[in-house]
């Protein structure tokens, strides 16, 4: 999720309990060329129990390099991108635009397996509702000797509209033997038991749902596990949310990592519980993202959670 799983985000899903987070969509050709944005959202950092780097490109010399250098910077497995829909990408023949040449996706993952990690690929349906083409790359990616298959269960031309087809996923699943992973709306542990009882999927994978929630994966893990999991209080909530802040700082520097930081604000503030109202949740979302300072930020939104707390008292 570019702008969103940097590595300040990743550490505080696995610290909450997520067994597996993966970064930011790289460029390889970006990663290659030294980039210093680039390299600097790749860091896998310390502290993550498995480090997953998720690669996109269209060039096979620089899928390559790009893939030799995540391992080099201590990558357990590679993702690569075929599912993307973002106009950006998709205009460059990246991610979901390569569903519309099987060939050249073969060679792309070719050219990642030579890394020497388990390698998985993330793809859409299709590129459209004519060509929902997911179960024969999925078999060209078995045949190669890919790990693992994430689907996320709409087309490219759906992009995020409309209901994720989460049965439709099931072709892919009766053409391979790898792990099946089904994507896409799903939120909490109710919509994930759905998923995997339509697609018969392996696993889920949690991309928006994980917006403000970094604890998400963990508690849909554990009810799926049959454990009674409630998500954390407005107390917890806080300390999630200042802990997240500090590294962001810690990660990027008091300037830019507060700016990094808005867009995690807003959604902490959005996923607040009552008795925090809608609107009130939109007029403290508007006033904590104008600030400029990151410790005002801190101060403001410890008091807005101290506010709540005793609205609940």
């Amino acid at each position: 999720m570019t702008g969103v799983s940097d590595l300040p985000f990743r550490r505080a899903a696995a610290r909450l309990g997520a067994s597996y987070v993966a970064t930011e969509m790289v460029a390889c050709a970006d990663l290659a060329r030294g980039r210093p944005d680039v390299v600097r959202r790749a860091a896998v950092g310390d502290g993550l129990p498995l480090m997953v780097v998720q690669l996109v490109g269209r060039d096979p010399r620089w899928i390559a390099e790009g893939a030799r250098l995540a391992v080099a910077a201590g990558a357990d497995v590679i993702d690569l991108n075929m599912g993307c829909p973002a106009r950006e990408v998709t205009g460059a023949a990246c991610g979901s635009a390569l569903m519309r040449d099987l060939n050249l996706a073969e060679q792309l993952i070719e050219a990642t397996l030579g890394a020497g990690v388990p390698v998985s690929v993330k793809m859409r349906l299709g590129w459209d509702e004519t060509s929902r083409n997911a179960p024969e790359l999925a078999r060209r990616a078995e045949r190669l000797g890919v790990s693992a298959l994430t689907v996320h269960a709409r087309t490219r031309s759906q992009f995020y509209s409309g209901a994720a087809d989460w049965a439709a996923v099931r072709a892919v699943k009766q053409a391979v033997g790898i792990p099946v992973i089904v994507n896409g709306d799903i939120i909490d542990a109710a919509s994930a038991a759905r998923a995997l009882a339509l697609s018969e999927a392996d696993g889920v994978m949690i991309g928006r749902g994980a917006y403000g929630r970094p604890w998400v994966a963990a508690t849909v893990q554990a009810a799926l596990g049959g454990a009674s999991v409630e998500e954390p209080g407005m107390s917890a909530r806080l300390d999630i949310a200042l802990t997240h802040l500090d590294e962001t700082l810690a990660f990027y520097g008091d300037r830019l990592g507060l700016k990094v930081f808005r867009k995690h604000l807003g959604w902490y503030i959005q996923g607040a519980p009552a008795p925090i109202d809608l609107a009130q949740r939109r007029e403290a979302k508007a006033r904590l993202c104008r600030l400029e300072q990151a410790r005002d930020v801190e101060t403001e939104l410890t008091a807005l959670w101290g506010e709540t707390l005793g609205r609940a008292a």
